[in-house]
């Protein structure tokens, strides 16, 4: 399905986080991976040129993809902490927003309310070139996600699309060989070309025979096809100080974060590589007011917000799903 040409309405602002970034290393067909910390300014997600690289099957060796690595602790460095570390040290609270979301669109929910939508819904009308190859995903990676090897529909996204993590938990629509599949963008793959998506080995078959390692796709933004309202999720080390919150359980890819401060004036989070909005000064103690904007200018707006510490809270709406 195509829709509307795909826009993106904000300017991300990036800034380089002091700690260790600890991009991930991922397994490829014929893709030889490394780690290393790259800082950029970005935009939101645009349309990518073609990538026609000939790299062969993948080898089967072990998988190298990981979470970020182990730094100094966040409340001094704000750097990325192991995978590890974000999935057993989370904890889920039932807290949830105090008022209704409020939204450029017509939809509302309120709070604790449960919503699905179609997935599949194109974000836009222009497909992307590219090819496909995999490794051995588990849902964690650069974007900070928790590992979930229960999932296989999950790539890594090649560095010049993933923009600093503007694409973090976007959903993409790819058309193979042999069929179609819709996956969740949860890594990077540092050393692949623009256009170039490094699926989970378990979602490659569904698009083309496994033994040819990389195949030409193309592929295109689609919103994601999921239940419940938007998730905020405080990083390891959060307090009043030095504050990170990450955006989960979207449909569309998210562009700004924005926060109430003592000033009760709107106030942008910039947001960092590992996916992850962080107020070096700190947000306060909350409970928080926070204002997202998904990259179609959508909006939800969520009041009483309690910092948890390496945990969750729940937001109250969840955004639209992109217009056929």
């Amino acid at each position: 399905m195509r829709g509307r040409r795909f826009e993106w309405a904000a300017i991300f602002l990036y800034t380089a986080c002091p700690g260790d970034g600890g991009d991930t290393e991922a397994s490829t067909g014929g893709v030889a991976s490394t780690t290393a910390t790259e800082e950029a300014t970005v935009a939101g997600p645009t349309g990518s040129p073609g990538s026609d690289g000939t790299a062969g099957p993948s080898s089967g060796d072990e998988p190298t993809s990981a979470g970020p690595t182990s730094g100094e602790t966040a409340t001094t460095s704000g750097g990325p902490t192991s995978t590890s570390e974000t999935s057993t040290s989370e904890t889920s609270t039932g807290a949830t927003s105090t008022t209704a979301s409020e939204t450029t669109a017509s939809e509302t929910t309120g709070p604790g309310t449960s919503e699905t939508t179609g997935g599949g819904q194109a974000c836009e009308s222009q497909d992307h070139e590219g090819k496909a190859t995999y490794y051995a995903a588990d849902g964690s990676g650069n974007c900070s996600f928790d590992a979930n090897p229960g999932d296989d529909m999950v790539a890594a996204m090649n560095t010049p699309d993933y923009m600093a993590s503007a694409v973090c938990g976007a959903c993409v629509q790819i058309d193979g060989p042999d069929g179609q599949i819709v996956v969740r963008i949860v890594d990077r793959c540092p050393e692949c070309e623009s256009g170039h998506i490094d699926l989970d080995e378990d979602a490659f078959p569904m698009i083309a025979d496994k033994d040819l390692g990389v195949v030409p796709i193309t592929w295109r933004y689609v919103s994601c096809e999921l239940d419940g309202p938007i998730v905020y999720r405080f990083k390891e080390g959060s307090s009043q100080w030095w504050t990170a919150v990450q955006i989960r359980n979207h449909r569309n890819a998210i562009a700004k974060l924005e926060f109430k401060n003592e000033d009760d004036a709107w106030q942008d989070v910039a947001r960092l590589d590992y996916n992850y909005f962080v107020a070096e000064e700190g947000m306060g103690p909350g409970p928080y007011s926070f204002r997202v904007t998904d990259v179609h200018g959508n909006v939800l707006a969520d009041e009483g917000v309690p910092l948890v510490e390496a945990g969750e809270s729940p937001g109250a709406g969840q955004f639209p799903a992109c217009a056929p």
